[in-house]
């Protein structure tokens, strides 16, 4: 059972990390904006949804509210910048690790 609450305190962390980036680190925003960029961002994911695309709420929700930085002229474009690399290595490292593990248990089977 420790290594589920083990777990569930990295979820947390991370998400916590996620957050505070979106809400804080991206741009200054007022509540008529947050709530621009949450209806923005739900009115995407819904029609994205409906037409059978699948799309990441938190993608959706960074353009959202980088969009409104950008308007405000606002937007830290060097964490934009930094959220974009970071969304470029996902595939290719996810990929990379995925071989190696595989290649490595593979020795055990």
């Amino acid at each position: 059972m420790p290594l589920v609450e083990i777990k569930l305190a990295i979820y947390l962390a991370v998400a916590k990390k996620v957050g505070i980036t979106m809400s804080k680190k991206i741009t200054p925003m007022n509540s008529g904006q947050g709530f621009t960029a949450n209806l923005i961002t739900g009115l995407l994911v819904t029609t994205a949804s409906i037409h059978g695309m699948p799309v990441s709420t938190t993608h959706v929700s960074v353009g959202s509210i980088f969009g409104i930085g950008t308007v405000t002229k606002k937007a830290d474009y060097k964490m934009i910048g930094k959220i974009i690399l970071s969304w470029a290595l996902t595939l290719p490292m996810a990929a990379i690790i995925s071989a190696l593990l595989f290649k490595i248990l593979e020795g055990f089977v």
